[in-house]
C-alpha cells in the first residue's frame, strides 16, 4: 500500500467513473481516499491509512467488515454457483427467517436494493387498491426512483400537497402522483389523507425519518387513518430494519404497518433488499392465483441469488445472539452524549438526534421535528467538523448519519470522543 497508488486510483476514478464515484458525494481532493480493505469497525486505504468507520458503506455494514460468519457462508455457496434464477435452499431458508422476526410479514419478496423494494411496495399498494397516488413526508428518503423523487431535499417548506422535484430526468408527469406532507404533524397529515382517501394508495414513511424520531401518537395516527380508509401503510424500514430492534421499527414503536422495506443490514452487507407484508396484499404478486394479466411484475434476474441470501441467513444469525442490540445501544448511547458533551465544553449547540444504532450530529439549539426543521442547522459548520474528523482518522459522512456496528467497541468510543474533542477545539480555533 503506499499513496502514489492510491493518487493513480484516484486520477483513474476521476476520469473513467461518472462523477467521479459512486454517487451524490465525493470527498474534498485532499481528503478523498480509496478503500483497500474493511475488518470489523475499521478500514484502511490504499495509502495505509486507518480509519474508525461510522458510515459503514452507509448502514450495510451493521456487523462491521468481513464478518467471519458471513464470510465463511459466502465461501462455502461460492463453490456451488452464484445466481440460478430457479428456488434455492438459502433464500427459502432466509425468507422463513424473515416471516418469523418481521411483525408485518405474512410473506417476502426478494429485490436489489432499497430503491426496488420501495418501487415495488407502491406498485403493489396501487395494484391492491386500484388507485394510483402516493403520499410521502417530506424529507423522506425512499430510493432514487421517480415517485421518490418530490420533496426529499426542499430548501425551503412546499406547496403542499406539492412538493419541488428533486433530480434532473424526473418526468414532471410522475410530480402529479406524489402528495407530500410535513413529518410528525398529526393533524396536517391526517387531513391531507382523509381529504385524497378516494385517490390514495399507499402512504410510505420512514419511521425513523433521516434521524427524526417519530412524536408520541404520529406512527399511530396515520396507522388508525389509513387502516380506516383502506389505503396501505408502508414502512421503509430499509434503515431501521435489523438495526434499532430485532423486529425493527414495528417494534421499537409499536406500530405495524401493511407492507415494510428492509434492506442495507438484511443481508451482511451484499445487494438484497425484501419487501414483506400482508399475505392478502402480497397476492397481487402471485401468478399462481391470479391471471397474469392482473399479477403485478416485480422480477428481476439476482432477486433471491444464494450468494447474498446465504449472507443474509448468517447475518440474521449473528444479530440473533443475546446482547447484540444492548450492545448497540449501550455504544450508540456513550457516543451520542460523549459529542454533545464536548460541543458544550467548547461553546457549540450540538444535538445528536435519531436512535442509538443510528443518529445524526446536527449544529443547532432549535426543537428538530421535521425536514425544514434540519434545513436550519449550520451544515457549514458540521462540513468544517465532519472535516476535522476525516483528518483525524474517524470515516463519516457530513451533515448525514453515524452508523454504529456491532464491532464498535468501548475502546472505539474512547478514541472517538477524544477525537471529536480536538476537531471541535481545531473548530473553534479556525472560527
Amino acid at each position: 500500500m503506499d499513496a502514489a497508488r492510491q493518487a493513480e486510483l484516484l486520477a483513474d476514478a476521476g476520469h473513467y467513473l461518472a462523477g467521479g464515484g459512486t454517487g451524490l458525494f465525493v470527498l474534498p481532493p485532499e481528503l478523498n481516499l480509496v478503500v483497500a480493505r474493511g475488518e470489523g469497525s475499521r478500514v484502511w486505504d490504499f495509502a495505509g491509512r486507518e480509519y474508525l468507520d461510522y458510515h459503514l458503506s452507509s448502514g450495510p455494514a451493521l456487523l462491521g467488515h468481513a464478518h467471519p460468519a458471513v464470510t465463511a457462508a459466502v465461501a462455502e455457496q461460492l463453490p456451488k454457483g452464484t445466481t440460478y434464477f430457479f428456488l434455492n435452499e438459502p433464500e427459502i431458508r432466509l425468507g422463513k427467517r424473515l416471516v418469523e422476526a418481521i411483525p408485518c410479514a405474512d410473506v417476502v419478496h426478494y429485490t436489489g436494493s432499497g430503491t426496488e423494494a420501495t418501487f415495488y411496495a407502491l406498485r403493489v399498494a396501487r395494484a391492491y387498491t386500484k388507485r394510483e397516488k402516493v403520499l410521502k413526508f417530506e424529507g423522506a428518503w425512499h430510493g432514487m426512483h421517480d415517485y421518490n423523487l418530490w420533496g426529499t431535499v426542499p430548501g425551503k417548506a412546499s406547496d403542499y400537497p406539492h412538493s419541488p422535484v428533486d433530480s434532473v430526468g424526473v418526468p414532471a408527469v410522475t410530480g402529479d402522483m406524489v402528495l407530500v406532507t410535513p413529518f410528525n404533524d398529526i393533524a396536517g397529515a391526517v387531513a391531507m389523507i382523509e381529504r385524497h382517501a378516494h385517490e390514495l394508495a399507499a402512504v410510505i414513511v420512514e419511521p425513523l425519518q433521516r434521524v427524526l424520531t417519530p412524536e408520541p401518537g404520529f406512527l399511530e395516527a396515520i396507522r388508525e387513518v389509513t387502516k380506516r380508509l383502506g389505503i396501505v401503510l408502508i414502512f421503509d424500514e430499509i434503515v431501521t430494519g435489523f438495526r434499532i430492534a430485532w423486529g425493527g421499527a414495528q417494534e421499537r414503536y409499536g406500530v405495524i404497518p401493511d407492507l415494510a422495506c428492509y434492506g442495507k443490514a438484511v443481508s451482511g452487507g451484499f445487494p438484497l433488499a425484501v419487501l414483506a407484508g400482508d399475505a392478502e396484499i402480497m397476492s397481487v404478486l402471485d401468478a399462481r392465483s391470479r391471471p397474469k394479466s392482473e399479477v403485478v411484475w416485480a422480477t428481476n434476474t439476482l432477486n433471491g441469488n444464494p450468494i447474498c441470501a446465504a449472507a443474509g441467513c448468517a447475518a440474521l444469525d449473528v444479530l440473533s445472539q443475546p446482547g447484540i442490540f444492548e450492545h448497540l445501544h449501550h455504544i450508540g448511547s456513550r457516543l451520542r452524549k460523549g459529542i454533545v458533551e464536548s460541543g458544550a465544553r467548547h461553546g457549540f449547540a450540538v444535538q445528536t438526534p435519531g436512535e442509538d444504532a443510528v443518529f445524526g450530529v446536527r449544529f443547532t439549539d432549535r426543537p428538530l421535528r421535521n425536514w425544514i426543521d434540519l434545513t436550519q442547522v449550520d451544515k457549514d459548520l458540521g462540513w468544517r467538523w465532519s472535516m476535522e474528523l476525516l483528518k483525524r482518522g474517524l470515516l463519516v459522512n457530513p451533515n448525514e448519519k453515524f452508523y454504529i456496528s456491532i464491532q464498535h467497541s468501548d475502546a472505539d468510543i474512547d478514541h472517538t470522543l477524544t477525537v471529536v474533542d480536538d476537531a471541535f477545539a481545531a473548530v473553534k480555533r479556525g472560527a
